[in-house]
């Protein structure tokens, strides 16, 4: 029953996002917690769910109809990811946290090994780290535009509630912004 699995789904992502920033805090005591974040992000996403599923086998133990296996939907990587959220979930909810842990743990073992970061661009790093904290969405604004029209230069800032703004220069305002954004992450030691 749909409703069963995106239920089962949603507790599975709470009980996998516990496990998983656990392991991370214990393994890597000298991170910060923008690095955590960053390898929380990278093992938990629906990808790294499937790839976990891989490990036992997953794919050849969804149930679904023969029309939808016919079209290789059982292979489907977000399906693959969702449904071993749910098989977290159903883990927890029959055993508790203990065989959840062990179950997570043995299927990300190589996940956890060599986690794949997906780097985020400076500014949609920024911008979720200052969510994270609730405050307000970064200004940027245009310092100074010089030179001549066919090679600009555009020095911009990027301003966050309660801390000095950082400058960043380039040929355009995107990447002007992207440096700023890169400047502030780099000199507040959020992302190294």
């Amino acid at each position: 029953h749909k409703g069963d699995y995106q239920r089962l789904e949603f507790l599975g992502d709470r009980v996998l996002g516990l496990i998983i920033s656990e392991y991370l805090f214990r393994a890597f005591p000298a991170h910060g917690e923008g690095e955590l974040t960053a390898l929380h992000s990278a093992l938990v996403r629906g990808e790294a769910c499937a790839d976990a599923g891989d490990v036992i086998g997953l794919s050849d133990l969804v149930i679904i109809g023969t029309g939808e296996r016919a079209k290789g939907m059982n292979l489907n990587r977000t399906v693959l990811g969702d449904v071993m959220e749910a098989l977290v979930a159903a883990i927890y909810l029959d055993g508790g946290l203990e065989p959840a842990r062990a179950f997570v743990l043995r299927c990300w073992d190589g996940l956890l090994k060599q986690p794949k970061v997906a780097v985020k661009d400076p500014k949609t790093f920024l911008q979720e780290w200052v969510l994270a904290r609730a405050l307000p969405i970064p200004a940027y604004r245009v310092v100074s535009r010089e030179g001549p029209e066919h090679e600009p230069v555009f020095v911009v800032a990027v301003e966050v509630k309660g801390k000095p703004p950082a400058e960043g220069t380039a040929k355009s305002k995107r990447a002007a912004e992207m440096d700023a954004a890169e400047q502030f992450l780099k000199r507040e030691g959020i992302r190294p």
